[in-house]
């Protein structure tokens, strides 16, 4: 198996539909999941339903990986370090904002597949990894 290669920020995910969120279980088994993204700069932000491995994972350590990859989670681009952070309901917003912006009637319309079956929505943002 090839290694896999590191990139030093989020440029990879430019223009890209899917990414691989990798969260890390408490033994540091890494596990990844193919996500919608919305980019903002250096953040990215990633929703999500609160009761999902992927948030457990990040209450527990907020180290993530990140890479482009197509919706069945099949990576096609290099892998970057990341931080993660479950946003409060004040800052949800512009996360929300920017999926709507990006994904248009799909997202929409998940958006109301999760009001139906009365699910609590959670967002996460994700900056580049601090060297050091």
């Amino acid at each position: 198996m090839a290694q896999t290669q590191i990139a030093s920020d989020f440029a990879a995910l430019h223009g890209q539909e899917f990414m691989n969120l990798t969260t890390f279980r408490k033994n540091g088994q890494p596990v990844p999941t193919p996500v919608w993204f919305a980019q903002d700069g250096e953040r990215l932000y990633v929703m999500t339903v609160d009761n999902t491995g992927k948030v457990k994972r990040v209450r527990n350590s907020s180290r993530v990986q990140v890479g482009p990859s197509d919706r069945r989670g099949t990576p096609t681009g290099p892998v970057a370090e990341g931080t993660a952070r479950i946003l409060p309901s004040g800052e949800a917003q512009q996360a929300n904002a920017l999926l709507n912006r990006k994904y248009g009637w799909m997202k929409r319309m998940f958006d109301l597949a999760q009001k139906l079956r009365s699910t609590q929505r959670v967002y996460l943002e994700i900056v580049p990894r601090a060297e050091g």
